[in-house]
């Protein structure tokens, strides 16, 4: 007897700048993101994407990529796509495009990706303020110029 449905693994998940398609139908993944580290807080991010790739399953689906807040509770944006694999040697890739993000404070944000309403996987997204390196125009290094600097005397002839 045929399985007439098997729930799909997830072969790969990255979150990234954007995601591009050849003529020939391969992927390109431009940007993996693993920490997104700003001058200040809040910014807007102006385009994330979500690569997902399903394998080994059988029958129709939906998928749920959720970005959520650092209170792990707070849905800050989601994406929902049906998408079906006919035989378990397929493969289906679905990518999810969060424009106009807005990052209100900083902690580990999480992108959670569901199928079917079982989590597949969940992984954390941190969010930080760069240092700011000094201004070498607004503190000037000591000036040079003076007279040189003494050294103590020997108390060998």
């Amino acid at each position: 007897m045929e399985p007439s449905r098997i729930l799909p693994d997830l072969q790969c998940s990255l979150l990234c700048e954007d995601v591009r398609q050849e003529s020939s139908g391969n992927f390109i993944i431009i940007g993996v993101i693993g920490l997104i580290r700003v001058p200040k807080i809040p910014i807007i991010a102006l385009k994330l994407c979500v690569f997902n790739r399903w394998v080994a399953g059988i029958g129709s689906f939906t998928e749920t990529v959720r970005l959520v807040g650092p209170d792990q509770t707070t849905i800050i944006r989601q994406s929902q796509v049906k998408f079906a694999l006919r035989e378990a040697s397929s493969h289906a890739t679905n990518v999810s495009l969060f424009g106009q993000v807005e990052f209100k404070k900083t902690g580990t944000y999480f992108i959670e990706v569901i199928v079917d309403e079982v989590m597949k996987l969940r992984f954390p997204l941190v969010v930080q303020v760069a240092p700011q390196k000094a201004d070498p125009r607004q503190n000037p290094p000591p000036s040079s110029s003076g007279p040189p600097p003494q050294t103590p005397p020997s108390d060998n002839p």
